[in-house]
């Protein structure tokens, strides 16, 4: 068993993949096995995080998730804890159980031989919780979902809700079996609201599921543990079922930091960056994303860093020098060596980027496109096709859009991204034939023909104006260092998500502005 960190890399595998993978496994094992690892797996862990628990609620639910509950319910009960069961087969008020699946059912019929205590209510006293309620296979729905004519569904739905809402206004740490009830182990969709101000942990059981890491996913699990159950899912993937995607950590940061170059190294040797944008009207100054990113660029190892504002106005506000970045050099749109140089594009462009964009996507062979460059994509099919054609001739693009920012390129909503995000990734990358950048709680990074990666790091002080240009400046920068556009990618989300998270550590309860971000933005050693 292993807490997942942003430490490592792990393959990631949806549930039609883990039941393949599942009756792969108990094909080998004596029947039963595999539910009585995963509730001794549990109650291990429960016994490891509540020490000194006196009362532990195991809420059941009426699938194999339940059994795990039972078993470990069972176990616990056999150490000396005080536990109470409940299950949402156990009606109140009537006689008569839901059927459980088998394994499930011999599981529950060892706790109760064992003295486990069955109770309809949960108990006032309980100062830890296991939500065993529903597995990958099911997910709770409005009640108002459920068909009138499934009255039996409709009470367990209903008895789910009300445990949960429980769980959650206790206030007491929570161990979710394999997923948190209501979460899509696939997508990261919640249909539950989980509040922040309690701890949570998920136990994730045989494999890893990528709704664990994306979305909703991440506030919903907690802390993430994993056991394999002695399946050792990575050798078996061949036989069974392979993974999804790849949950990114530090250990694919390969690129080696500036200070560990060869002494013979010179600012040619890490690429050229510019950044275009920067809308200036007399109405409007958007200069602050531009140097956002470019100052990032440099800050991330680039040889020497370009800033090109659109309008007429840039120069006679005074932009012509950054005074806190005077390395940054400042030239004309028309300037710019569009065939060497990496393209950092659209960051506060505002409509202006609309009279350059066409040339830097017939011209550039690397370039990052932010913000308002993919808004008057998403508006022009000709851009679109233009945008297309890159792959044919080998240039290396980038999109880095946030979820509206996707949802307008993708012709949907932000709540229909957010609802799949992997799945939306994936279908602009194979769409635009670009790497794209899903930014959010779990970055999703895709492209055509990759496994996709959902970043590990990261944490809510990167919900503030201004982390994206920075993080559109770091890809520009690993992009001329000489990475792939998927690497360049991979490893700029990486990072920037750790800076975050170093920050959060070193610097608890201050503000990380971009601006701070931007000045950290070096590559980060090797683990």
């Amino acid at each position: 068993m292993q807490r997942i960190t942003s430490a490592t890399s792990h393959p990631l595998f949806s549930a039609a993949a883990t039941r393949t993978l599942e009756r792969a496994t108990q094909a080998q094992l004596l029947p039963h096995t595999l539910m009585q690892r995963a509730g001794l797996a549990v109650a291990r862990l429960a016994l490891a995080l509540g020490p000194h628990a006196q009362c532990i609620w195991v809420a059941c639910g009426p699938g194999n998730n339940g059994g795990d509950g039972f078993e470990a319910a069972m176990h616990l009960h056999q150490w000396g804890k005080r536990v109470v069961l409940t299950w949402t087969g156990l009606p109140t008020g009537r006689e008569g159980r839901t059927a459980l699946p088998p394994d499930a059912q011999a599981s529950q019929a060892r706790a109760l031989a064992a003295g486990v205590t069955m109770s309809d209510q949960p108990p006032p006293d309980f100062d830890f919780c296991i939500d065993a309620l529903l597995g990958i296979g099911a997910n709770i729905n409005k009640i108002d979902e459920i068909d009138e004519e499934a009255p039996e569904k409709r009470r367990i739905n209903a008895l789910m809700v009300q445990w949960l809402g429980i769980m959650q206004a206790s206030g007491k740490p929570t161990l979710a079996v394999d997923i948190p009830t209501g979460l899509n182990a696939d997508t990261g969709h919640s249909a539950a609201t989980f509040s922040p101000y309690f701890q949570r942990f998920t136990i994730s059981l045989l494999t890893l599921k990528p709704g664990l890491f994306t979305a909703s996913g991440r506030d919903s699990a907690g802390e993430v543990w994993f056991d394999d159950l002695g399946a050792h899912c990575v050798q078996c993937t061949e036989a069974a079922a392979g993974p999804t995607a790849i949950l990114l950590g530090k250990d694919q940061v390969t690129r080696v930091p500036k200070s560990a170059a060869p002494q013979a190294s010179h600012k040619g040797s890490f690429g050229d960056v510019a950044v275009l944008g920067g809308e200036s009207t007399p109405r409007s100054h958007m200069a602050g994303a531009v140097l956002l990113a470019a100052r990032a660029a440099l800050h991330a190892g680039a040889g020497r860093v370009f800033v090109a504002l659109l309008g007429h106005e840039s120069l006679a506000a005074g932009l012509s020098v950054d005074q806190q970045q005077p390395e940054l050099m400042f030239r004309s749109p028309e300037a710019l060596d569009l065939a060497s140089q990496v393209i950092v594009c659209g960051c506060g462009g505002g409509e202006a980027i609309k009279s350059v964009l066409a040339k830097v996507l017939s011209t550039t062979p690397r370039a990052v496109l932010d913000a308002d460059a993919l808004n008057a994509i998403s508006n022009d099919s000709s851009l679109q096709t233009l945008l297309v054609a890159r792959h044919a001739r080998g240039y290396k693009t980038v999109l880095t859009p946030h979820p509206l920012e996707a949802a307008r390129m993708a012709g949907t909503t932000a709540a229909a991204v957010q609802a799949d995000r992997l799945a939306l990734a994936c279908a602009l990358a194979e769409r635009f034939q670009c790497i794209v950048v899903l930014k959010g709680s779990g970055t999703v990074i895709a492209a055509p023909g990759e496994l996709p990666a959902i970043n590990a790091s990261g944490c809510a002080l990167l919900a503030s104006a201004g982390t994206g240009d920075v993080l559109a400046g770091m890809v520009g920068a690993y992009l001329a260092a000489g990475l792939s556009a998927f690497e360049a990618a991979c490893e700029a989300v990486f990072v920037h998500g750790d800076l975050a998270d170093v920050w959060l550590r070193q610097r608890p309860g201050e503000v990380l502005t971009a601006s701070a971000l931007a000045h950290h933005s070096e590559c980060i050693q090797r683990p």
